[in-house]
């Protein structure tokens, strides 16, 4: 989801791969060993948690995590929990990391000491204050001074414990202490607006006003003296009594010679917070964090370098073609595919790419034995596309036996040095061997449901090679079988978290037997001539045996022809309902009696490519079901409806059913998935209502009749394809950044082409690392590249100057923090100096 910014559109995204902890410290108990899991927070909004690893103080999570960002965040942090059977899971420490920070760790393996966790220091969210200092005089003629403090309202407070019912104490720190003065409290809303003001004599005693000087000036000096307090509580039921929010301390020469102050402020931490701990006795945490923010253009700033990328297929030859060359000039060859495949795919044009960078490959190898082994820009090209087009694919063919093999836990284990004592070792390898037989099954009998665009790729490939390599009648299947098998179901089945068919990496056992599977599965797929020389180990060589049949060949060939074989097969309507997500997540009753309670409650949600349905809990049955064609729009709700966050709107013909999800990602993937699964409704709506039909009106328009149209449009745009959702635009953004990047490289490769054309001699060790078959046409392409690089890089820096001098400290965009306030008071003197 983008932020709207400027003309600009703003989007946040962060990918992180959670490693291990080391050196937890132990239980206080006799066994000493804990059962940790790690939670990912946006501030203090938990995102995403991994799966418990028990009885460890090092445990090893290994898994990666990928969100979009939805709103804007100060500190991305990470919690270590001890689960605790009888109460409430325990904190072990945290890392929290500044958002302004996590650049200094991209794309590193960083260890961070854990730090403790305490109330007062788990803070966020802003308030916006109004202070006015005045002159009084008194009955008896002395002038004194009040201060009259404004606490207007705060947003986005944390919420404890399931609620926020928040307050606000105020009081005048100085040489003799004021009382602290209480808004009222503000009920289920995490946005209190408190609009209440609070009056404070400022006075010092004789001894405070001999050290103060009032020379010439027009600020009260003995301001310098006091400072403004708020805190904000959490008012609790509890008996362990109201909860800290967070708190601002205001110098009152912040005032400055006009004596108003009206700013936002980032709430604090408590000061002295929390009991004294050695950082190294809470451990470290082992972590890789991508942060990525794209500054989108509108789509017309894209023209120059889009037009440039889409030509690519059509260029001669295709190494002088500007996505090649982006391939050419990144370091990783998967950071051009990325953004490559995925603007492709956005305009239909990744078919005619890849046969063209393919088809150059295949002429430039040598061994067909070698075909699309290496780690080049088409293989990771395809790979990309397979991972985008082929996940559901990969959902409906693999998940309901990798599901059955991680839920009955059967020992499968068959290297005769690491069988367990209890197990027997004909019966692993005929458990392993059921497996393998099932999972080669489902895959070679998929054939009609592999996507077209896959299909057509594999045509691509397959022709490239048979006509590369006459001679070897094979090579046609293994172009093919070196992606589908290879790079396509070996590793989703050996690593299914990453391809999104588990949620958690799986147990070590599990994990063993995934492996043995993928390793034989990867053999059947290859078609090698010699089976077992392709295993190291001879267990494994002596369990291959089993499949050594010619059955198995002629079902890998058969199952290549069909997926190869372009235009033959269109992407079929699957009978069988695909899974595509479920959780818990809290509804409004629908109201379906007339007189039946319209309360909240926690329920299992399931949606499938047929219906979206929830449940009392995981496993009952249905106790509604909703058919995906009476799906007429999905949109969010509006907070104020019923003063709670992370809310949506399923808009169905009779009612709408209000969904709140369990934090702001989970919100907005369900609102994706049902959106995209619903597009092609004919009946969907262009307009509704972004707030509650409550007390006999919409809350959004007032109108009274409940079957009123919508008073808002409908968000569109996205595509029908649930598969797909691409923002062109970013993309292309993206490859600008890395063109952007890797200029040094860009002027080298132009110096390459130069002492190409004019050099026909042995060529220089410092170039040969480029592919450049056709200098001139390659120098031409790189030219125009870099014109275009540099015409978005000016309106880029253009961007970031006016947006400095625009960004007013303070403000509700900008609120003061740690580090703001002495810019707040430069800002200020300055503007003050140049109204003089």
């Amino acid at each position: 989801m983008a932020v709207e910014e400027e003309g600009l559109r703003v989007f946040q995204s962060v990918k992180i791969k959670i490693g291990e902890a080391k050196n937890i410290p132990p239980y206080p108990g006799p066994n000493r060993m804990r059962d940790c899991y790690c939670t990912v927070n946006l501030d203090q909004e938990e995102v995403f948690r991994t799966k418990i690893i028990e009885k460890s103080l090092c445990p090893f999570y290994g898994e990666d995590f990928y969100c979009e960002i939805p709103r804007s965040f100060r500190h991305l942090s990470f919690y270590i929990f001890d689960r605790d059977v009888f109460r409430r899971d325990s904190s072990i420490g945290k890392v929290a990391v500044k958002k302004e920070d996590l650049q200094k760790y991209h794309g590193k393996d960083t260890w961070f000491q854990l730090q403790p966790v305490s109330a007062d220091s788990e803070v966020q969210g802003k308030v916006h204050l109004e202070l006015r200092l005045s002159e009084v005089i008194t009955d008896s003629g002395v002038i004194s001074h009040k201060l009259a403090t404004r606490v207007l309202e705060c947003q986005g407070l944390p919420i404890v414990n399931g609620q926020c019912d928040p307050y606000a104490a105020v009081s005048l720190l100085g040489p003799s202490r004021s009382e602290a003065k209480k808004t009222k409290v503000k009920r289920k809303t995490n946005n209190p607006q408190f609009e209440e003001v609070f009056y404070f004599e400022v006075c010092l005693s004789v001894s405070a006003l001999s050290m103060v000087s009032f020379e010439a000036s027009h600020v009260f000096e003995p301001c310098i003296f006091f400072l403004f307090r708020v805190d904000l509580w959490n008012a609790s039921n509890l008996k362990f009594g109201d909860e800290f929010l967070g708190g601002v301390r205001v110098p009152l020469r912040a005032l400055g010679q006009a004596g108003v102050h009206d700013a936002w402020y980032f709430l604090q931490p408590r000061e002295n917070g929390g009991k004294t701990v050695k950082v190294e006795e809470l451990g470290s945490l082992r972590l890789n964090i991508v942060y990525t923010e794209d500054h989108v253009f509108p789509s017309e700033h894209y023209t120059p370098l889009r037009d440039l990328l889409l030509q690519s297929a059509n260029v001669g030859p295709v190494s002088a073609s500007t996505a090649h060359i982006l391939g050419e000039v990144c370091r990783e060859k998967q950071e051009a595919a990325i953004p490559l495949v995925r603007l492709f795919l956005h305009y239909g044009k990744i078919v005619p790419f890849i046969s063209a960078i393919a088809h150059a490959e295949v002429n430039r190898t040598q061994d067909p034995n070698t075909i699309f082994r290496g780690n080049s820009l088409t293989s990771k090209c395809i790979d990309e596309t397979m991972k985008l087009a082929g996940m559901h694919y990969l959902q409906v063919t693999l998940k309901p036996i990798i599901d059955e093999i991680c839920a009955e836990h059967k020992p499968c284990e068959i290297d005769p040095v690491k069988l367990k004592e209890s197990e027997n070792l004909e019966t692993n390898r005929e458990n392993l061997r059921h497996y393998v037989d099932r999972i080669f099954s489902v895959i070679t009998t998929s054939g009609v449901r592999c996507p077209t665009v896959m299909c057509d790729i594999f045509f691509s490939l397959r022709e490239s090679a048979a006509t590369r390599f006459e001679v070897d009648q094979d090579v046609r299947y293994t172009a093919v079988s070196s992606f589908i098998f290879l790079r396509f179901f070996a590793p989703a089945i050996l690593s299914p978290n990453l391809f999104h068919l588990r949620p958690h990496h799986p147990d070590p056992a599990t994990s063993r037997t995934l492996t043995l599977i993928s390793k034989t599965i990867q053999t059947l797929g290859s078609l090698a001539k010699s089976k077992s020389a392709n295993f190291k180990e001879s267990y494994m060589a002596a369990f291959y045996d089993y499949f050594n049949e010619q059955k198995y060949a002629d079902a890998v060939k058969n199952f290549l022809d069909l997926i190869s074989t372009s235009g033959k097969w269109d992407q079929k309507s699957i009978e069988t309902p695909i899974m595509l997500k479920e959780g818990f997540m809290i509804k409004r009753a629908q109201g379906r009696n007339r007189f039946g309670m319209k309360n909240f409650k926690k329920r299992w949600f399931r949606l499938t490519n047929h219906e979206f349905t929830y449940h009392k809990t995981k496993g009952e049955g249905a106790l509604c079901s909703i058919p995906i064609e009476n799906i007429l729009a999905v949109e969010r709700l509006e907070e104020e409806s019923f003063k709670m966050k992370n809310m949506f709107q399923v808009i169905q013909p009779e009612r709408a059913l209000y969904i709140q999800a369990n934090n702001c990602v989970e919100a907005r993937d369900w609102i994706d998935i049902l959106t995209k699964v619903s597009q092609c409704n004919r009946k969907r709506l262009s307009t509704y209502h972004p707030s509650a039909y409550l007390n006999g009106h919409w809350l959004c328009c007032k109108l009274s009749a409940d079957a009123a149209p919508g008073c808002t449009p409908c968000t569109g745009g996205l595509p029908a394809n649930i598969q797909l959702d691409v923002d062109g635009d970013r993309e292309t953004e993206r490859i600008y950044s890395l063109f952007s990047t890797y200029m040094t490289k860009l002027i080298k490769m132009q110096e390459a082409c130069g002492s190409k054309s004019v050099y026909d001699g042995p060529e220089q060790e410092e170039y040969s690392s480029f592919v450049i078959d056709d200098p001139q046409e390659t120098y031409k392409t790189l030219k125009l590249i870099v014109s275009a690089v540099q015409t978005l890089e000016q309106q880029h820096t253009k961007y970031k100057r006016d947006k400095f001098k625009k960004t007013k400290i303070g403000s509700q965009e900008h609120p003061i923090g740690d580090k703001s306030f002495q810019c707040y008071i430069r800002q200020q003197s300055e503007s003050s100096t140049y109204s003089i």
